[in-house]
């Protein structure tokens, strides 16, 4: 049997924990070196490396979850990696080898096998490779030096209650620019969704829903993560579509669960703000709040509810949360190529 931390597991927040080990790669003259695991939980920078004066930074979000059978595995590591690259090759970044990527993550876990959180505890183990620009600059220009890293904790539900529904804001703010970066996942969107997510917050709903920057007419995602809506009569899930949207991993997933696994039409195209009254369901999706049912949008003054609000989650939400943490846990049969075994 699998030696695991003594530690409260289904007590687990979403927050920072210094696991043992972390992974290290620096691109130092033109390459990246053949990286390494360090127990050093810090990092010694120039006060000008790009990362500080000119925020050229990128990150992922995985998980690694013990199945039902005691296998350590990964949901779709590939498409991260991919990504990142892609992530990478937008801000003037050296792509970091897709299958060093997945390399990496694997040696990480590994050395961190103990805090991954057993099986039917309702928690994971939470994995962030990110990328940032360590070598000075003071022109604005791409650095030279960069370094990639992988850190992994231990994580419950990144929102309080799990799958229990919540209520959203209409944001007056926009997440991201026309054109701009909202298309890849770099720490700069999040940043600039922090001051509306903190209005949210004091107004006491824990996400925003934010609208298309251009006209303010279409629904764009929260802070972190993808919305999708189920048609009135249930029969169709319905994914925004923008290219000023995160291409989350964990939406085109959902897409090919609600299609092929629930018989559910599916339409990826956007979606106008007016319209979502119409629909009997709405959730957020994405690697750390994997489904999180929407009860209800607090719309300036006006509340839309959604199925019995924030009672519990609708009809549809629970088939897909079943199969798609059926699938990472190892009780639903996975499509080809979604499960990567580590240990």
């Amino acid at each position: 049997m699998r030696k695991t931390k003594d530690m409260d597991w289904q007590s687990l927040g979403f927050q920072y924990m210094s696991c043992d080990k972390r992974y290290v790669s620096r691109f130092r003259e033109g390459q990246w070196d053949e990286g390494s695991l360090t127990g050093d939980p810090s990092i010694t920078l120039s006060e000008c490396a790009g990362i500080l004066q000119y925020c050229q930074e990128c990150f992922e979000g995985l998980k690694a979850y013990e199945t039902v059978n005691g296998d350590i595995v990964c949901f779709r590591p590939d498409l991260n990696a991919k990504r990142m690259a892609e992530t990478a090759e937008f801000l003037c970044m050296p792509k970091f080898p897709e299958d060093r990527f997945i390399r990496a993550v694997d040696e990480t876990v590994r050395a961190n096998l103990e805090y991954v959180p057993p099986y039917g505890s309702g928690a994971s183990l939470y994995i962030r490779p990110y990328m940032f620009a360590s070598g000075p600059v003071i022109g604005v220009k791409p650095a030279d030096e960069y370094m990639f890293r992988i850190i992994v904790m231990p994580v419950g539900p990144y929102f309080k209650g799990g799958a229990k529904p919540i209520a959203v804001m209409v944001s007056d703010y926009d997440r991201a620019a026309p054109h701009g970066t909202g298309h890849i996942k770099a720490g700069l969107n999040y940043a600039m969704s922090l001051h509306a997510h903190e209005i949210a917050k004091e107004a006491g709903y824990p996400e925003n829903m934010f609208l298309d920057p251009r006209e303010h007419k279409y629904v764009e995602e929260s802070g972190g993560a993808n919305f999708y809506f189920i048609s009135g009569d249930g029969s169709t899930f319905i994914t925004p579509k923008s290219g000023s949207i995160l291409p989350s991993i964990t939406r085109r997933s959902l897409v090919y669960v609600a299609e092929h696994m629930l018989g559910l039409k599916v339409e990826e195209r956007p979606v106008e703000f007016a319209e979502i009254s119409d629909f009997s369901e709405c959730g957020l999706c994405g690697t750390a709040a994997v489904i999180s049912p929407v009860g209800l949008v607090h719309d300036h003054g006006r509340d839309i509810i959604f199925g019995k609000g924030l009672e519990e989650p609708g009809p549809v939400t629970k088939e897909l949360y079943e199969k798609l943490t059926g699938i990472q846990l190892g009780t639903v049969k996975a499509p080809e190529g979604w499960i990567h075994k580590i240990a």
